[in-house]
């Protein structure tokens, strides 16, 4: 799996916004591509993908800028990826669920819908809370302890 500089930015982005929430401030776009090294045309773009999704929302003026729209705790890195990329999981923008393939590939569908099931694994269980606490779920981590998961294939 490729995971775009898109989506890595806006989850960056998110993981800061989840950061700041606590203050209950809103964090102007800048300070946002500042602090995470996003180039700010692009990071506006993404914010703009987020507000529509209803993952940030955004206020106007000297006070303005991003929040979430809701509680960190309630945002998941799939949802977060969900809204600038699309489905987790497409194979020529098919889900996984619809294809159909004859002969030697009959069996492959069921191996794109266990890919989908292994990222929603991990991604639906980890929050913008648990990216900004840097305290990652056990399931998580525990992924992280096998030293083959490291290693480069």
């Amino acid at each position: 799996m490729r995971i775009t500089a898109k989506a890595d930015y806006a989850v960056r982005a998110a993981a800061e916004l989840a950061a700041a929430q606590p203050a209950g401030k809103h964090v102007k776009g800048e300070v946002l591509a500042r602090a995470q090294g996003i180039p700010q045309n692009f990071l506006e773009n993404i914010l703009t993908e987020l507000r529509r999704a209803g993952i940030v929302r955004t206020r106007r003026g000297a006070e303005g800028g991003y929040q979430l729209a809701r509680p960190a705790k309630e945002v998941t890195v799939a949802d977060v990826l969900r809204a600038v990329e699309g489905p987790l999981a497409a194979v020529q923008g098919v889900q996984p669920q619809d294809l159909s393939y004859g002969g030697a590939a009959r069996n492959l569908p069921e191996v794109w819908v266990a890919l989908r099931a292994s990222l929603r694994g991990v991604l639906e269980h980890v929050t913008l809370a648990d990216l900004a606490s840097g305290r990652l779920p056990s399931a998580v981590t525990s992924r992280t302890r096998d030293p083959d998961a490291w290693s480069r294939r």
